[in-house]
């Protein structure tokens, strides 16, 4: 007798069984998709995290290069370690204590996982 949500293989067509198996390929895909962004967000994590360490630990007045782009860098100056720019997408910032920043972006990947999976 087959329990709820149990199929049994020896009962199906060739056809069916066909179906099955791409079913089951798109859904490995889309895991190994999720688990891939999960890699990445949690890497990304780790970078910005690192940097607001980093930055924390600069005196005031540093002179350093600011990225606008992956690309293109400008000249300037840290005026206050505590306070960062958080990137909330297209083209909008807030800006937030560093601690504030970490955390949320912590929850935000959290979240993220909890989403995917």
């Amino acid at each position: 007798m087959a329990t709820p949500g149990r199929i049994e293989l020896d009962k199906l067509s060739v056809e069916q069984l066909k179906g099955l198996k791409e079913q089951t390929d798109l859904e490995v895909n889309l895991l190994q998709d999720s688990l891939n962004k999960i890699r990445t967000a949690a890497t990304r994590l780790e970078s910005a995290s690192a940097a607001l360490q980093d930055l924390s630990l600069r005196p005031h007045g540093k002179k350093m290069l600011v990225p606008l782009t992956a690309s293109l860098y400008v000249p300037g100056s840290l005026d206050d370690a505590e306070k960062v720019l958080v990137d909330v997408g297209t083209g909008y910032f807030i800006e937030v204590t560093s601690l504030v920043a970490i955390v949320g972006r912590t929850s935000s990947a959290a979240s993220m996982c909890f989403t995917l999976v």
